[in-house]
């Protein structure tokens, strides 16, 4: 994803995910890519059913479909937010989330933060993620 000296900023949206309203799913300026927060939003823009662990699922892929269609690979991530309605739930499922993290972004970690909200866009919505990637050259 090298953006045209023309065009120097790159707004990816996926087809695979909901049509945005309001944000773009993801923006490439040169070889840095900010993905937008993603929820556990499914194609028809509804929230998934299930719980935590679910939601982190489809929030993370969500994620990382925007950044694979800005051109970058869970590898290139730098930092990752995610942004949570109950801490000590997610903390009490780690071992799956770890899991579920290893099967979709593979064995290595970008910086993370999490964050305790009291709420989220969606009121459906348990957790949100955003990340920033750097591509490799």
């Amino acid at each position: 994803m090298t953006p045209a000296a023309s065009t120097p900023v790159q707004h990816v949206n996926p087809p695979e995910l909901a049509r945005p309203s309001g944000f773009t799913h993801a923006v490439g300026f040169a070889d840095t890519v900010h993905v937008s927060g993603q929820t556990a939003m499914d194609a028809t823009g509804k929230i998934v059913d299930g719980d935590i662990v679910d939601q982190f699922r489809q929030a993370l892929g969500n994620m990382l479909t925007s950044l694979r269609a800005a051109g970058g690979e869970p590898a290139d991530l730098l930092s990752v937010r995610i942004y949570l309605l109950d801490i000590p739930g997610y903390q009490a499922r780690g071992k799956e989330i770890g899991q579920v993290w290893r099967e979709l972004a593979g064995e290595t970690y970008p910086a993370m933060t999490g964050v305790g909200v009291t709420a989220l866009w969606q009121p459906e919505a348990l957790i949100e993620i955003e990340g920033v990637a750097a591509l490799r050259r």
